[in-house]
């Protein structure tokens, strides 16, 4: 278990998350620890963490400059057919 700035995390690996995946995902779920990084071959491949009513934050480029009203669904069909060969 690692702690980076305030945030605790466990690193495990694919293997061992399989053998131990209900005590991780209730530490999460309790707060006793922020996410746990899932490792396959000493590499991350995937995070559990916790799910938040908030909205993500934007990351990148558009840190800061775009406002999302919290009335919006970002999840909701646009109604738009898309054409992928287009």
């Amino acid at each position: 278990m690692t702690h980076g700035k305030g945030r605790a995390e466990a690193q495990v690996g694919v293997t061992e998350f399989k053998a131990r995946c209900l005590a991780l995902i209730d530490a999460v779920a309790s707060g006793k620890l922020d996410r746990v990084v899932l490792t396959k071959h000493d590499k991350p491949i995937a995070n559990v963490t916790a799910v938040s009513d908030e909205l993500p934050e934007l990351w990148g480029a558009l840190e800061a400059t775009v406002h999302i009203p919290p009335d919006v669904d970002l999840t909701e069909p646009t109604g738009e057919a898309w054409d992928a060969e287009a």
